[in-house]
């Protein structure tokens, strides 16, 4: 037993700790079952630095398919090329509308204690990846997002502009192994909003980019080949777009396509500080995603109010052994 381990075994035994560490255990089982397991990434953890850890689990294939929110998906990249440029800013509770307005003059978009330097990330980002949006659209060949940056970074462009060890961005280890990503509502996202941007100066049209219809599409037909012998759990950290969107797919199959034999997830927990309550989804407590054909009586079913910060990072480490 490694020293994180047996700290979690001895001393987290009860209410949220108790939850933190009954859910990693059960992570554990479902993956010694050989069922496969979805992370999905709300709020802003990669700005966190969760692919310090994270990458490890996909490196150790603990993680089978992710699903995330654009921001997610392009501040792990940004992470890797501009982490120089940020800034951290340890009085943020005390900053004033007038201290908010000077950091954004000086290029820099707070997230909680950190300020993402978007323009130092893009001025190394955007030039590579437009490239290959108009490639795409020149050439009539249609592309999830994802699938532009795995091909940015399988094909090495950004090397020179690496700032971190790249054993601890996400993506990248994502991209070597050719994970399956979801990223629903990439619209919602600064590569979004360049690619609209591009789309109404008409230099390359929507199509060239699959939008949130085809990921759900390809989700279904994926959790369809997946579960022929085994399962597959959920792991939710945060709520949002990135939790309801894949979660869906099940009712779907069962109550618009009227496939009966469709499993139910294997497991489900969710790290959450929403406020428990029945009328948010983010806060409802998973039992009720049983009305809702998502979840069965007897699946294994976590949730942790917490900090997912703090959460993830420990129940990860648990599922490594260390």
């Amino acid at each position: 037993m490694t020293k994180i381990s047996n700290f979690i075994d001895t001393y987290f035994l009860h209410f949220n700790a108790a939850s933190l560490a009954e859910s990693a255990e059960a992570y554990k089982d479902q993956l010694q079952q050989g069922n496969k397991m979805m992370i999905t990434l709300a709020g802003a953890m990669s700005t966190a630095e969760i692919g310090k850890i994270l990458a490890e689990m996909i490196r150790q294939d603990n993680v089978h398919i992710i699903s995330c929110t654009g921001a997610n998906l392009e501040e792990d990249l940004m992470n890797l090329v501009a982490h120089n440029h940020y800034k951290k800013i340890p009085n943020y509770r005390n900053l004033s509308p007038k201290d908010e307005q000077e950091l954004l003059e000086k290029g820099l978009n707070r997230v909680t204690d950190t300020c993402i330097p978007e323009i130092e990330a893009f001025r190394r980002i955007e030039e590579p990846l437009a490239k290959r949006w108009l490639e795409a659209h020149k050439k009539n060949i249609q592309k999830f997002p994802h699938q532009f940056l795995y091909d940015l970074l399988r094909e090495g462009d950004l090397e020179k502009h690496y700032q971190i060890d790249p054993k601890n961005s996400w993506l990248l280890a994502a991209a070597k192994k050719n994970l399956p990503l979801v990223v629903p509502g990439w619209e919602d996202s600064t590569l979004g909003n360049i690619f609209a941007s591009k789309c109404m100066q008409k230099t390359i049209t929507s199509e060239t980019i699959k939008n949130g219809i085809e990921y759900m599409i390809w989700l279904a037909k994926w959790y369809k080949e997946n579960t022929c012998k085994n399962g597959i759990g959920f792991f939710q950290i945060g709520g949002g777009i990135a939790g309801d969107f894949p979660i869906c797919v099940v009712p779907m199959l069962h109550q618009d396509m009227q496939e009966q034999n469709i499993p139910l997830w294997t497991y489900f927990c969710q790290i959450s500080d929403s406020t428990t309550s029945y009328g948010s989804y983010s806060g409802a407590v998973p039992n009720e995603k049983i009305s809702w054909g998502k979840l069965g009586v007897n699946t294994p079913k976590f949730i942790i109010e917490s900090d997912a910060s703090i959460v993830a990072p420990l129940i990860f480490a648990k599922i490594l052994n260390w």
